[in-house]
């Protein structure tokens, strides 16, 4: 009877523990998209990932402020990032993404924003159970926690180097298309051509004999 217990536990701690945004957007051609995350306390963690999944080469420039405008990160031609960063000023956090190299190629951007208070909860603990066995347990979720979160990154990167591999098919196909195209219009064109001079030769030969 005590499992329902735990498992409210469980989730009121990892719910105090961080607040998180995943979304894919679609960022147009010379278009600046830019997102934004509040902190309600100082020092907290905020955890910044992207990946460009597909569109162009798989770039882009991206750029973080924090509250009036105080400059924190930014990079250019980035096919993926995992930043962590401490918030020394509570207010809203500035993340943008540029895609104005591009004139004409749309690029689809994964990413994820989350803000983590690194104050633990206090699990309610039960009748007749040790200090020491409550601390162990906190352990072991912080452990499982953490290793989630490796898990949730990794597929998140495998997940990124399908999709580009799937694009560089996609495109590698298209680039065969368009060779085998263009090489059955040359033969064509050169088996006209060649139509054209025998029949040119045939009645230059009839016009000498007359």
């Amino acid at each position: 009877m005590q499992l329902p217990l735990l498992s409210c536990s469980l989730l009121a701690l990892f719910a105090a523990q961080a607040t998180a945004t995943a979304l894919t957007y679609k960022l147009g051609a010379n278009e600046k998209a830019c997102f934004y995350t509040l902190t309600q306390h100082k020092d907290e963690k905020i955890a910044f990932y992207f990946a460009v999944q597909s569109g162009g080469s798989f770039d882009v420039d991206y750029e973080v402020t924090g509250p009036n405008g105080r400059y924190i990160m930014s990079g250019e031609k980035e096919r993926q990032g995992d930043f962590v960063f401490t918030a020394r000023d509570v207010g809203e956090y500035k993340f943008c993404f540029n895609n104005g190299m591009s004139t004409f190629a749309e690029k689809f951007v994964d990413f994820e924003i989350s803000v983590e208070n690194e104050a633990r909860v206090t699990l309610p603990s039960k009748q007749g159970a040790s200090p020491e066995q409550t601390s162990a347990l906190e352990e072991s979720l912080f452990k499982i926690s953490s290793q989630l979160s490796t898990i949730t990154r990794n597929q998140k990167y495998f997940r990124t180097r399908e999709n580009r591999n799937f694009s560089t098919v996609r495109s590698t196909e298209k680039r065969i298309i368009n060779f085998s195209l263009v090489q059955i219009a040359l033969i064509i064109c050169m088996g006209a051509l060649q139509v054209f001079i025998v029949r040119f030769f045939f009645q230059g030969a009839r016009k000498g004999y007359v």
